[in-house]
């Protein structure tokens, strides 16, 4: 009996332990998870690009962990207005069981420069963790204020209601270059510079570009505006596309105006008192704008050489060959690799003069390049695809590969090695004719044997008296037949009901779907950044209703997104409420108290709750 006791209570102690030091063990594992921090130290700082004289601006230093003794680099250029005002965010993160922590120290000063010119800031220092890092450097142009800021000109009402100036509105074709040779690459910015209230597009031209193959770079479809200098003045720029451009005849080649209806929030009065409507104020109106066609000379390409494949750029040359030794009516790959930036979807095969007895197919193209601000830069791929039909040796003799380089003025020549091949004699007597798409061994098929041998085995034959109706297979067959077509009904039944109550779906996937739209602004209100953060809020509204409304971005605006909205029985209460939050981000961004935390999670709070009920509603 004593010795049951003992033995209980060992047991009962033992398991007592263990829970303890799986409890330690958890706890060890998520404290080393939650103070562990990356090993890669980043310390950046920021400023506008471009700055008017006597305005204020933002320098900003971001650390991804906590540091001491920032030092500032000389700002002899500009006057230290406030600072530094320290902030710090932290996250926390639990991705397949293991916890990761990070956290921002930010520290932001207010400037004003002193005089006009073009400054740059050199890199500042902090220690952290006993090392010491340093920051980028940044360059700000600074020029002269202009009485209309670049932020819309709403401190006053329009002179003519309507109206809008040339100056403070209008869209450029910018070219990187305006004299090319034939098949030579420029880059063309599409870009629109304002100094209103633009709150976006009714329509958009863009020229086809008559005389070039283009080729679009990628850029993201939602427009972000910065401050840029242009003339000695500051501007909202945002870019509507960048496009490459390889002229295909020689001469002087325009470039079609770019046509533009924008629209644009105007202060139509004064208010009369305190009480009236802020946003009454206000009134969206449409405004034309067209650039100025651009002219491009296209220079002519010196007298090629008679093997001249139609390449224009830098390139590389290389080779290989599938096999050196084979057997007669095997197929053999040659494949020639241009590697590096130019027009290289234009280029032709180069030419191989392979042996007389070998058939060849026409090469197979692939092309594995991206389009840059630089051009195509990449690589093109010929796979020439042959079949020696003797045995013997052959010699694939070297290829030349010529280009024109526009740096040089000249043509350039690349030569591959040459090939020997060592062919023996097929195996069998019989004929084997070959049918090739073309492009690999892989695709070529020998016909020849479509047609059985006479047997000489002595094989026994069999006759069959049962038939299949009423025999067993038969039953089952029968039988499992109607077991499938009722577990299919079963199922189909099962998915309607679950898909009945569409409205019950839409509630429950409704906050998913605004938190998942929202995730950039999360992030950002994190590192308590006001502008990126009210900028990031309009993105998120206006990716979301491009989604859900299948209206391009670039076609999207609030009179059209109010519309829109209505038609899908969206209430006209929760329209308002949108439309509020938009006109709310637009004037926050720089407005005074716009930045404070509170203020930001209010607004991510409510914009949560809009695109919620919108999800909700939206047929």
């Amino acid at each position: 009996m004593l010795t049951m006791q003992y033995k209980l209570i060992t047991k009962y102690t033992g398991i007592q332990m263990m829970k303890k030091k799986t409890l330690f063990l958890l706890l060890f594992t998520l404290f080393a998870g939650l103070t562990a921090r990356a090993d890669d130290v980043r310390f950046n700082m920021s400023a506008p690009n471009a700055v008017e004289l006597g305005s204020q601006f933002r320098l900003s230093f971001v650390l991804n962990t906590e540091g001491e003794n920032l030092k500032l680099p000389e700002l002899n250029d500009f006057d230290v207005l406030m600072g530094p005002s320290t902030s710090n965010s932290t996250s926390i993160q639990m991705i397949n069981g293991k916890t990761t922590r990070s956290v921002t120290f930010s520290y932001t000063y207010i400037l004003q420069a002193k005089k006009e010119g073009k400054f740059t800031i050199q890199p500042a220092t902090i220690e952290a963790d006993g090392k010491t890092y340093t920051s980028n450097s940044v360059t700000i142009q600074v020029v002269k204020g202009s009485s209309k800021p670049a932020g819309g000109g709403v401190d006053k009402p329009a002179a003519t209601p309507g109206h809008i100036d040339s100056k403070d509105l209008f869209v450029n074709v910018d070219l990187s270059r305006k004299s090319v040779y034939k098949g030579e690459h420029l880059l063309a910015t599409i870009k629109i510079y304002s100094r209103v209230n633009l709150s976006g597009f009714d329509d958009i031209e863009l020229p086809n570009f008559e005389g070039f193959w283009s080729q679009d770079i990628d850029i993201p479809q939602q427009i972000s505006l910065h401050r840029e200098a242009y003339k000695g003045e500051i501007y909202n720029v945002g870019t509507l596309k960048k496009t490459i451009l390889f002229p295909q005849q020689t001469g002087n080649i325009t470039i079609k105006p770019v046509k533009i209806v924008a629209l644009v929030r105007q202060r139509i009065q004064q208010p009369q008192s305190i009480f009236d409507d802020f946003f009454d104020q206000f009134s969206t109106v449409k405004a034309t704008v067209l650039s100025q066609p651009v002219t491009v000379h296209v220079k002519s390409l010196p007298k090629a050489p008679a093997n001249y494949s139609g390449g224009v750029g830098n390139f590389s040359l290389e080779s290989s060959i599938t096999a050196t030794d084979v057997k007669a009516n095997d197929a053999v790959t040659l494949k020639l690799k241009i590697s590096g930036n130019g027009n290289l979807k234009l280029i032709d095969a180069p030419k191989v003069d392979f042996p007389a007895d070998f058939d060849t197919y026409d090469p197979k193209n692939t092309n594995d390049f991206k389009a840059t601000e630089n051009g195509l830069v990449g690589s093109t791929s010929f796979e020439y695809l042959v079949i020696p039909r003797h045995a013997g040796d052959f010699t694939i003799p070297a290829v030349n590969f010529v280009y024109f380089n526009p740096a040089t003025g000249r043509y350039v020549t690349k030569t591959t090695k040459s090939y020997d091949l060592h062919v023996e004699k097929g195996a069998g007597n019989q004929s084997n004719t070959v049918v090739s798409s073309g492009l690999s061994k892989e695709d070529v098929k020998f016909l020849g044997k479509d047609i059985r041998y006479i047997k000489t085995d002595n094989n026994q034959l069999f006759q069959r008296n049962d038939t299949f109706f009423g025999s067993v297979n038969f039953y089952l067959i029968y039988l499992g037949g109607a077991f499938l077509v009722l577990i299919f009904y079963l199922f189909n039944m099962k998915r309607i009901r679950e898909n009945a109550n569409l409205a019950r779906v839409k509630n429950r996937k409704a906050s998913k779907v605004a938190m998942k739209h929202l995730k950039v602004a999360r992030g950002v209100l994190k590192q308590n950044d006001a502008e990126k953060f009210y900028e990031a809020v309009t993105r998120a509204f206006w990716g979301y209703l491009s989604d859900k409304l299948t209206i391009p971005v670039a076609d999207l605006n609030k009179e059209r997104a109010a519309e829109a909205l209505l038609e899908r029985s969206v209430s006209q209460e929760l329209v308002d409420r949108f439309i509020e939050t938009l006109d709310t981000c637009e004037f926050a961004r720089f407005a005074p108290g716009g930045g404070t935390t509170t203020a930001m999670n209010e607004m991510y709070d409510k914009a949560v709750e809009v695109m919620s009920r919108m999800e909700k509603e939206i047929k």
